[in-house]
């Protein structure tokens, strides 16, 4: 007696209403050990039509049998390509009534930063910012059960060491929990829970970031990657902008060194010119020049020198002769 006035009084636990489905509700793909009893209104048969087709007059595209209510799992291989409404039979092709719409579940995450009022998912943030996160998922359609109020999510942070943080502490010092965050819409904002200023907590370097569901296992049973478990992303936590360089330039996004332009100084070369006087013209008679020109055509082509002009001191002939009289004149004397 005292057993059965315990288990009246004692309340439905969280995990027990998430698991009771009422007619009409929503269920996901990968789900186990639901309580479909309520839905099933004592039928034992479910029966799903293709879209379109008549369902009053038509036989079930597929039946299956649920030979315990009480705990029944949405596999994927029987529910995978039979998305929609199904209905409890009562006979083999007989629809008495919508029994609960079977949907492909998805999740996604986004990171936030709070400082700038910017998304910098799978970006660079500088190490005094506070992040938050935005989740998207049509999980909350789980609250649409009796007695749920949230689904309960993991959200999972890797840091550039590996460290896997099961909860992040905002600038003012409050750590929240990463496990079992309550989703209640979608999408869904985490307030700025990540400080990402402490080097203690969180060294520069490159975070993984991804969430994921495990409400009746059905991560476990449908852990297909934007399903039960998103897609992972990542943000950049350090000092410095990467496009920038050590110095201040721009680099190009394709390597990290700036190219430095070194410019030499094109020396300057002083050249001194030496002017040489005009050569002194002399004229020559007219026979001389003549017997010249003659003798310079004989000349091959190729072998033919620039003349050089000629310059003559005036009295320099003159005298030439008097001492060539004189020496003929010595001699003569020296002989006789």
């Amino acid at each position: 007696m005292v057993t059965g006035l315990f288990l009246m009084f004692c309340p439905v636990s969280a995990a027990d209403a998430i698991s009771t489905i009422s007619a009409g509700n929503t269920v996901f793909i990968g789900e186990q050990g639901l309580d479909i009893r309520a839905a099933m209104d004592g039928d034992s048969t479910l029966g799903w039509w293709a879209s379109g087709a008549p369902i009053a007059s038509a036989s079930p595209d597929k039946t299956i049998s649920v030979p315990n209510p009480g705990s029944f799992s949405i596999y994927p291989s029987d529910f995978q390509t039979h998305i929609g409404s199904w209905y409890h039979l009562s006979g083999p092709s007989t629809p008495n009534g919508t029994a609960f719409t079977v949907a492909d579940p998805y999740i996604d995450i986004r990171i936030e930063d709070t400082t700038v009022s910017t998304d910098v998912t799978n970006k660079w943030v500088p190490s005094d910012d506070e992040l938050r996160f935005r989740i998207d998922t049509n999980f909350v359609q789980m609250l649409q059960r009796a007695n749920v109020n949230s689904v309960p999510v993991t959200i999972k942070v890797r840091g550039p060491d590996g460290t896997l943080f099961s909860g992040l502490t905002s600038k003012s010092g409050q750590t929240t929990s990463l496990v079992d965050y309550q989703l209640t819409t979608s999408p869904q904002y985490t307030n700025a829970i990540w400080g990402t200023s402490n080097r203690a907590m969180y060294p520069p370097g490159t975070y993984s970031v991804w969430v994921e569901c495990n409400v009746n296992s059905i991560k476990d049973n449908y852990g297909q990657t934007g399903k039960a478990v998103s897609s992972t992303v990542t943000v950049l936590n350090q000092d410095q902008n990467p496009l920038i360089g050590n110095k201040g330039y721009v680099t190009n996004p394709t390597t990290s060194t700036p190219v430095a332009t070194t410019r030499t100084p094109t020396p300057t070369v002083s050249t001194a010119v030496t002017t040489s006087p005009p050569p002194t013209t002399v004229s020559t008679p007219a026979a001389t020049a003549t017997a010249e020109s003659s003798a310079a055509t004989t000349l091959p082509a190729t072998a033919a020198v620039p003349a050089v002009p000629t310059t003559h001191t005036p009295g320099f002939g003159t005298g030439l002769v008097v001492l060539s009289l004189c020496a003929c004149l010595a001699l003569f004397l020296k002989k006789h």
